[in-house]
């Protein structure tokens, strides 16, 4: 199990990393959509690749740190008794989920994107829009990593039920804190 527990803190070190560099996107997101605000009302003028790069920003920020929601447990839960279950309960809903429901999504979105995205890639291919963004397939790569990055975080979650269900302390892991957390 010491194996298990090394490979689980490899992962949601690679996830956290991920994420908290992610992160400064929103940022960027956020500056960028005030910059096309400011330029279209004040100058009255306007960019499109400067509006499609707020789009791509805000698009790595929800694909790239989609492991980072999951290893800090902030995603989307439908919580109808699962707050108040055991810990053991929870780690086989957790399990279940995981490699009944999970996984096989990531597995089809990542076969059915890898087309997709080394298409763009092949391609070379740029935005629809005159002037628009180069480089589409860098966005459209996000694709499969979303889904590398989401499934490296569902086998840790794997190990952490297995950790548990077999009486063991799984490594911990920080929430987010905040005004729900």
């Amino acid at each position: 199990m010491d194996g298990m527990a090394r490979a689980i803190r490899v992962i949601d070190r690679i996830n956290d990393s991920v994420g908290r560099v992610i992160a400064w996107l929103t940022l960027a997101t956020v500056l960028i959509c005030g910059a096309v605000v400011l330029l279209r009302y004040a100058a009255e003028t306007g960019f499109v690749w400067m509006q499609e790069l707020y789009v791509w920003t805000h698009a790595l920020v929800f694909m790239l740190a989609a492991g980072y929601a999951y290893l800090r447990n902030v995603h989307v839960r439908v919580d109808i008794w699962y707050a108040s279950a055991s810990p053991k309960a929870k780690a086989w809903v957790d399990l279940f989920g995981v490699v009944f429901l999970l996984l096989p999504w990531l597995v089809l979105v990542a076969w059915t994107g890898w087309r997709y995205v080394g298409y763009s890639w092949a391609t070379n291919e740029i935005s629809v829009q005159s002037n628009g963004m180069p480089a589409m397939y860098v966005l459209k790569s996000a694709i499969v990593i979303f889904a590398v990055l989401l499934g490296l975080q569902g086998l840790a979650w794997i190990g952490r039920s297995i950790m548990v269900i077999r009486g063991l302390e799984p490594p911990v892991v920080d929430r987010i804190s905040g005004p729900l957390g």
